[in-house]
């Protein structure tokens, strides 16, 4: 069958990514995300609405002008692109929607495990890492930022520097020791 007459779907990947991590967030919590996650967020949308859509929707236009698009590859590549950056406009509109955002400065000052806590922590074999408590739509384990929902998180929730916790992992049980949580500070007004 040609592909002119094939529709390809506009959402399926977008459909499986927000699948995935609506999976990640327990059931009945709220999708939680720092003031800069949700910003970055917002940064990505409003650039994808204002630059990048209407540089593709040109060039889809300038392609469509020059006859037959069955063989023409700008416009079909074209027509590929603008599907992809409206799905990704639809996946991040809803995650915007979806999100709670919280301010980890509130617990500035305050040695207990929340939230947005900036935690280093020593492993049982005495490693010492260091790892930022974030929402999952901002999460980079190559730069220290965890999931709240991750099982190193979840472990440390709520217990205090100097603390020992459990963390629960395929080999067993590890201990860690939390050496010390920071938080940023507040804006200034």
């Amino acid at each position: 069958m040609n592909k002119a007459f094939v529709k390809e779907s506009d959402s399926d990947e977008d459909d499986a990514e927000a699948l995935a991590l609506a999976q990640a967030i327990p059931a009945g919590a709220k999708n939680y995300i720092t003031p800069a996650g949700y910003q970055r967020i917002k940064d990505e949308l409003l650039h994808l609405i204002d630059v990048d859509r209407p540089e593709v929707v040109r060039i889809v236009h300038w392609a469509a002008s020059n006859g037959d698009r069955s063989e023409n590859g700008d416009y079909i590549y074209g027509k590929r692109r603008l599907r992809q950056i409206d799905g990704r406009i639809r996946f991040l509109t809803k995650r915007m929607d979806a999100a709670a955002v919280v301010d980890p400065s509130v617990h500035h000052g305050n040695d207990q495990v929340f939230f947005g806590a900036t935690v280093r922590y020593a492993n049982s074999a005495g490693e010492e890492h260091t790892v930022t408590i974030v929402g999952i739509d901002e999460l980079d384990p190559l730069k220290g930022k965890i999931s709240w929902v991750s099982p190193v998180a979840r472990a440390m929730t709520k217990a205090r520097e100097g603390d020992l916790v459990t963390l629960q992992t395929p080999l067993g049980n590890e201990e860690l020791e939390l050496l010390e949580v920071r938080y940023p500070a507040p804006p200034e007004p």
